[in-house]
Order: C-alpha cells, then structure tokens, then sequence
C-alpha cells in the first residue's frame, strides 16, 4: 500500500492528473484510429447526456460535476476534431 500513499500525499490533484491523463489517451486512440472522430462525438453526446440526468439513472453522480466534465470533454471533442479530422458521425 505504500504505492498509494505516495499518491495520495503529493500536492497535485489526483482529478487533474486522471485528466491530463484521459486527454493523453483519447488523442492516441484517434492518432491509431482506434477511435474515430464519430466515436468521439457520440462519447460527448452521451457525456452531456449523463450531466442533464446527473441525479438519476443507475449511476447517479455530482450535477455540477457532471456538468464540468461535458464541457471538458466538448472541448477536448473539438480539439481532436480540428486535429485529427475525420469523418462527422451520421445521424
């Protein structure tokens, strides 16, 4: 367990560790194309989806926290899209 209390009493964030590190991981699975720029779209579609039901569904979580990560994952969605490109998701 000494691995976790290391992690746990540095100074840094663990929320803006995990994200830099989520961030990382979308970017090299669309670079692989592992993801395509429709997955990444349906990803912050159901993302913002997740952040209007915040208090219901089988996984229930913070509204405001769920709001701030659809905005995120907007942002990080059009970054790898301008990036990337790729093709649109049809609807």
């Amino acid at each position: 367990m000494r691995n976790l209390d290391v992690l746990a009493s540095d100074q840094i964030d663990n929320g803006d560790k995990s994200l830099v590190i989520l961030q990382t991981l979308l970017c090299l699975l669309r670079e692989k194309n592992l993801l395509s720029r429709a997955d990444i779209e349906e990803l912050c579609d159901r993302v913002a989806a997740r952040a209007a039901e915040a208090d219901k569904g089988p996984l229930p979580c913070c509204a405001d926290s769920a709001v701030a990560a659809a905005a995120e994952m907007s942002k990080i969605g059009d970054f790898i899209g301008s990036y990337y490109g790729g093709k649109h998701r049809r609807n």
